[in-house]
């Protein structure tokens, strides 16, 4: 017989503690060194439940469903209304998000992933979705759900181990507050490349002047380093190493030896199939930004990649990534 679905309660936050520390540790599995546990995962993933669902004034909504069958709860799945960052134009408005911390016992009925990713769908929808996103681990379970119901790659997130200190190359530099402008010159022209690979990328008719303000705010923040390759004196590419954050690593993880790269741009990659040349120039400024998070005491990178961006993917693979996580997007 088929399960039932229906929201989770505070009532349920042993059973999904439960459920998601199983979930965790499949995960680990697949990359121990990325995917660490904490030593005290189980209280983290419960913290974090109680936080979400006591909260009066969320920072975004999110929701746990669970799959009943015989009695007994034997799934549940995680979903967000993931906020627009302000550079984009959100003209669809906050996208729905299927998270990857999802799982399924394997007492349960065939069909429960199926059904409780459908009703996933359903309850974004409700609240108002227009857009649905949905992640999953490189030959997750639920890679084979996303694709059966039509959905596609849109972001990559590639990722390596075993990070190491090295000098910068004699192009590459630490980022001024002179250099904002240039910096935001690249990005329009990043920006620009995003759009033309997926709409769900179109630019805020602000985002020279927001980008601006947060590049300067960003060079004053310690937890991050900017650097930017400027091999003759003018600026060809910049890049960002900060901290991963718990949108891409559910609570159970370890990221505190975890660093994340999104803001990345170079002139060798400016076409989007084709590196310019031998890409040595986006190369060396990448290490500049993984040598900074390697001095930062980081063991591990998650790097991000729009999956239709083939250069970017292939400069990243050359030096030793893998993908780890895709976000899919419903076509």
């Amino acid at each position: 017989m088929s399960p039932s679905v229906r929201p989770a309660a505070m009532a349920d936050l042993d059973v999904l503690t439960d459920l998601l520390m199983r979930d965790a540790e499949q995960r680990q599995m697949t990359d121990p060194d990325l995917w660490t546990l904490k030593a005290d995962a189980r209280a983290q993933i419960s913290a974090a439940i109680e936080q979400a669902m006591e909260s009066e004034n969320p920072p975004f909504r999110q929701r746990w469903l669970l799959a009943e069958a015989g009695g007994a709860v034997v799934g549940v799945i995680h979903n967000i209304l993931l906020p627009v960052p302000p550079i984009y134009a959100g003209d669809f408005g906050a996208p729905g998000l299927i998270m990857e911390d999802s799982f399924v016992s394997d007492s349960a009925p065939d069909d429960t992933r199926a059904i409780l990713f459908a009703a996933a769908e359903d309850d974004l929808i409700e609240a108002g979705a227009k857009v649905l996103v949905a992640s999953s681990i490189v030959d997750g379970p639920w890679a084979s759900v996303q694709t059966d119901r039509n959905y596609a790659p849109l972001t990559l997130y590639l990722a390596r181990t075993g990070l190491r200190t090295q000098a910068a190359a004699a192009s590459v530099r630490k980022a001024t507050e002179a250099d904002v402008p240039a910096i935001v010159g690249l990005s329009a022209e990043h920006r620009q490349i995003l759009l033309d690979l997926n709409v769900f990328w179109k630019p805020h008719p602000d985002a020279d002047a927001r980008f601006g303000s947060w590049m300067a705010r960003s060079l004053t923040l310690p937890d991050r380093d900017m650097f930017v390759a400027a091999p003759e004196g003018e600026v060809e590419g910049y890049v960002i190493s900060q901290p991963a954050t718990a949108l891409h690593f559910p609570p159970a993880h370890d990221i505190a030896a975890t660093g994340f790269i999104d803001d990345f741009h170079h002139e060798d990659l400016q076409d989007p199939d084709h590196i310019e040349g031998a890409g040595k120039g986006a190369h060396d400024l990448f290490a500049a930004a993984e040598a900074a998070l390697a001095q930062r005491q980081n063991d591990a990178a998650l790097v991000v990649c729009p999956a239709a961006w083939r250069s970017k993917k292939a400069m990243l693979e050359a030096a030793g990534y893998e993908t780890a996580l895709v976000w899919r997007i419903k076509r």
